[in-house]
């Protein structure tokens, strides 16, 4: 039988490199890679839908699943996982010197339904205990004016909420008009070694450390979505493919555990990994409903409280039913 060919959108990550390779292949499919920036592989798909199947802001495919448009389809392969408390930049000239100066603080993002600012406004709501009423939130492009939202909501009752297309949110935060930066993508500023922009939480990794032993909440970016006519016309694809790409996460970790030869340019990496599954366990990695279903409940609730999903969603709800059960021998 002729494999079926289809396009596949997705970065070029270790975990998921040996299928966009071939290496792994999922069975009777064919795939042609496109290798493009993220904010490009969800521009085009989401807009154009130039492509079978796409890494997709998971923010973005949750409203859509909460608002029946019924455009897509996900299976839960998670090619992109990030604490973001690193993501919090403010002004070293400014009045933010802890999260207790964030109550009344103006703070820029780059879309409200940015799955990152999603994360990181429901840490601040939920274990800094600021409403999110009490802030000032400004949209902009991080490094380029005119970003623009890219699906529609819902604000809560008391959000106060403006976009500034003319400005970035690297310009705002070194004049002093925001105090903070809640950005997946550093500042231009930061990036360049500058002193006027730094992190709010310099010992974010300890913060995220001790998050995620309180909640059990390893965030989830991106999902991996298809076209909705694509699956209904050939539904046995989004189990093969599900297989592919474990597999292909399989052979990733195998690579970051042998010691005997370095298979990224870092050092102490296997030794890295084991300091992660020991508070992470075996696979810190894990695709499926089930090993991730206090991370997926948690985003939910944070996209259901601040009005990106228009419904409360069960993590059930979001994939397809042929990867949500499998068979025993």
């Amino acid at each position: 039988m002729k494999p079926l060919e289809l396009t596949l959108a997705i970065g070029d990550y270790d975990h998921t490199r040996d299928v966009a390779h071939g290496v792994v292949r999922a069975e009777a499919i064919a795939l042609r890679w496109l290798n493009l920036p993220v904010e490009e592989i969800f521009y085009r798909f989401i807009k154009y839908r130039e492509w079978d199947i796409s890494e997709m802001s998971f923010g973005k495919f949750a409203a859509f699943m909460a608002s029946d448009d019924r455009r897509f389809v996900a299976i839960p392969v998670f090619p992109s996982r990030v604490f973001r408390l690193s993501s919090f930049y403010v002004s070293t000239r400014g009045r933010i010197r802890s999260a207790d100066d964030l109550a009344g603080a103006r703070i820029g993002i780059p879309e409200w339904g940015q799955t990152a600012s999603i994360y990181t406004r429901g840490y601040i709501a939920h274990e800094l205990g600021v409403p999110l009423t009490e802030i000032e939130w400004v949209q902009a492009g991080v490094n380029q004016a005119g970003r623009v939202e890219k699906t529609q909501f819902t604000f809560p009752q008391g959000v106060r909420y403006r976009s500034e297309p003319a400005r970035t949110l690297d310009e705002m935060l070194q004049a002093g008009a925001i105090d903070v930066a809640l950005t997946a993508r550093p500042p231009r500023s930061f990036s360049e070694g500058s002193d006027a922009v730094t992190r709010l939480f310099p010992d974010f990794r300890a913060r995220e450390d001790a998050y995620f032993r309180k909640t059990g909440v390893f965030p989830i970016m991106h999902v991996l979505a298809m076209k909705r006519e694509v699956y209904e016309a050939h539904p046995w694809i989004a189990m093969n493919l599900m297989k592919a790409f474990e597999e292909a996460k399989a052979r990733s970790l195998v690579r970051l555990s042998d010691i005997t030869a370095s298979h990224l340019p870092l050092p102490w990496i296997p030794d890295y990994l084991g300091s992660v599954r020991e508070l992470m366990g075996v696979d810190p990695w894990p695709y499926g409903i089930e090993p991730n279903r206090r991370t997926l409940e948690a985003f939910l609730q944070f996209a259901f409280e601040q009005g990106i999903c228009q419904r409360q969603l069960a993590p059930a709800d979001l994939f397809v039913p042929e990867v949500q059960t499998t068979f025993k021998v």
